[in-house]
């Protein structure tokens, strides 16, 4: 009976390091999206790039963050790694949309969150299907 009772804990606590780790990745996420933006708002500023090209702009930065926190989050848990790393472009697109609402006091999807939330979750599943620990071959 008590190995049982261990068992559940250790699943338990797996489980709350693995979403500590999907939260740190979507943090990274999050700050690595922030500062490209940052880049692309001194990019245009400089006459670099143009102003209607920003919304392009932002969806290459939320898949850029989403793989940044997406494979952050697989190297750290090391197992289940689409979901880690979908689990990390979610919490990239609620930080987004934390920030909207925070800024602008409006949640709408009208002004290209659809668009955000699909870069955010591309983004982050391209290294769900690359980065994961490659499957070993079994012996006969």
């Amino acid at each position: 009976m008590k190995k049982k009772e261990r068992r559940t804990e250790e699943l338990g606590s797996q489980w709350l390091n693995t979403m500590c780790e999907v939260l740190i990745g979507g943090v990274l996420a999050g700050v690595t999206a922030i500062l490209a933006l940052l880049v692309c708002a001194a990019l245009i500023s400089a006459g670099v790039l143009p102003v209607n090209g920003m919304y392009g702009a932002v969806l290459a930065v939320c898949v850029l963050g989403a793989l940044v926190g997406g494979t952050f989050a697989i190297r750290r848990v090391g197992r289940r790694s689409i979901l880690v790393s979908l689990g990390a472009g979610a919490v990239l697109f609620l930080l987004l949309l934390t920030a909207g609402l925070i800024v602008y006091q409006d949640a709408s999807m009208a002004n290209g969150g659809a668009g955000i939330l699909c870069a955010c979750l591309c983004g982050s599943a391209i290294p769900g299907l690359f980065v994961g620990k490659p499957k070993k071959k079994r012996r006969r």
